[in-house]
C-alpha cells in the first residue's frame, strides 16, 4: 500500500516537473535555444542560419486573426529598415505550414492603411508540435494552451537573449518600440558602459555606468562630453547617435 502511494506521488511530481519545464521562459543573458523547423522560406536552423546578425523571434497566437495580421503586415513594412540595422526576423506560431502559406499570400495582397502591398521576406515558422513554444516559454497556462503568447525575443550576434517582451492578445505590438529597444541594445552591445535612460530615443544622450578618474574631473566642464545630475546619474552627450 505504501509502495503504491509512493509511486503515485512520484508520478505526480514527475508530471508536474515536466509541465514546469515545458513552459519555462528562458532567462535574459542565456544562449537562445536552438531549433530546426519548416517555414515559408524552407527549413531553418535557428539561430545558426541567421549568422552573426541581431535576431528578433516574433511569436503570435494564431494565423488569420486580426491583430496578428496587422502586426505581420507592419513588420513586413519595417523589414528593410530592420535589415539596415543588421537584424533578421523569424515569426513563429503553432499553426501548420500550409496555413502559414495561405495567410502569407493573403497578407501580401493587402493594401493595409492605403499603403502599397509588401512581400513578406522573413520566414513564418510552423511549430505544430509546440517544440519551439516549449523551448521559449511561449505558451502560458492561463491562456489557450494551443496558442502561443504574443512575444518578442531580442537575440544578439553572440546568440544571447537580451530582452523578452510579452503582450496580451488584445494589444498589438509597437514596431517603433521594438526598434527603439533594438537600437538601445545595439548601443550597449557596442559599448557595455552605456545604458538607455527612461524614454530614451535614438540619438539622445545615454547614461554612463563607470568613468575613469580622469573623465570624472571633466564632468560638467565646458566642452566636456560628460554631465551629471548626481554622483550616481552621469550622462554622455550624444552617445546614442547612430
Amino acid at each position: 500500500m505504501k509502495k503504491t502511494a509512493l509511486s503515485i506521488i512520484v508520478a505526480i511530481l514527475t508530471i508536474a516537473l515536466i509541465h514546469a519545464q515545458e513552459i519555462q521562459i528562458p532567462k535574459i543573458g542565456v544562449k537562445a535555444p536552438e531549433f530546426t523547423a519548416q517555414s515559408t522560406n524552407g527549413e531553418i536552423n535557428f539561430p545558426s542560419d541567421f549568422g552573426s546578425h541581431w535576431k528578433i523571434l516574433f511569436s503570435h497566437p494564431k494565423d488569420f486573426t486580426p491583430v496578428c495580421t496587422s502586426e505581420i503586415i507592419e513588420l513586413a513594412h519595417e523589414q528593410e529598415s530592420l535589415k539596415k540595422m543588421g537584424t533578421k526576423i523569424a515569426v513563429v506560431s503553432v499553426d501548420p505550414l500550409e496555413q502559414h502559406q495561405s495567410w502569407k499570400a493573403a497578407m501580401e495582397m493587402m493594401e493595409y492603411k492605403d499603403r502599397y502591398t509588401e512581400k513578406i521576406q522573413f520566414p513564418l515558422v510552423a511549430d505544430n508540435d509546440q517544440t519551439i513554444a516549449r523551448l521559449y516559454g511561449m505558451i502560458h497556462t492561463t491562456e489557450d494552451v494551443g496558442r502561443n503568447v504574443r512575444g518578442v525575443y531580442f537575440i544578439d550576434p553572440d546568440n544571447i537573449i537580451r530582452a523578452i517582451f510579452f503582450y496580451p492578445n488584445e494589444v498589438g505590438r509597437s514596431m517603433d518600440e521594438m526598434k527603439r529597444t533594438l537600437l538601445a541594445l545595439q548601443a550597449n552591445y557596442e559599448n557595455n558602459n552605456l545604458l538607455a535612460p527612461a524614454d530614451w530615443m535614438p540619438g539622445e544622450d545615454m547614461i554612463v555606468q563607470v568613468l575613469s578618474q580622469e573623465d570624472e574631473k571633466t564632468i560638467n566642464n565646458e566642452g566636456s562630453k560628460y554631465y551629471q545630475y548626481s554622483w550616481f546619474l552621469v550622462f554622455m552627450r550624444n552617445s546614442g547617435k547612430r
